[in-house]
């Protein structure tokens, strides 16, 4: 199965990106065969709509699990549709997260955990949150 991190960097040892559409990194970790695939995310710099390609990319990876912090209702749409799971994670290493999961330690989102519009005129886009 694929389960698909956000992540700060470019491997195992990077801090979790506790956002979605944003995030640096997608690192796709395969678990039956424990090859991991790390992807530059192309939608971070886009001025909108990042989190819907974010989420297209992955589901064209085959991704069934993702695991993030913060995404909003047209990202999390576009997961749901493509029946990617979503678990929650908000901090630690991409390792401790995947490990995490495999435990059953993760809660699995089941609304989105920002608004709709976030980063114009309520956050910046790139991970300065008020979240109360």
């Amino acid at each position: 199965m694929k389960i698909c991190l956000t992540s700060q960097g470019d491997n195992l040892n990077a801090l979790i990106d506790p956002k979605f559409g944003r995030c640096e990194y997608l690192i796709i970790a395969e678990t039956e065969t424990s090859q991991v695939e790390v992807i530059p995310n192309m939608a971070a710099g886009t001025r909108g709509g990042a989190g819907i390609k974010a989420a297209q990319t992955i589901a064209d990876k085959g991704v069934k699990v993702l695991i993030t912090g913060n995404f909003g209702p047209n990202s999390f749409k576009t997961l749901l549709a493509a029946e990617i799971e979503i678990m929650i994670c908000t901090s630690g290493t991409v390792q401790e997260a995947l490990e995490k999961y495999k435990k059953g330690e993760l809660k699995k989102a089941t609304t989105p955990t920002i608004g709709e519009n976030f980063s114009e005129g309520k956050g910046n886009g790139h991970g300065i949150w008020a979240i109360s």
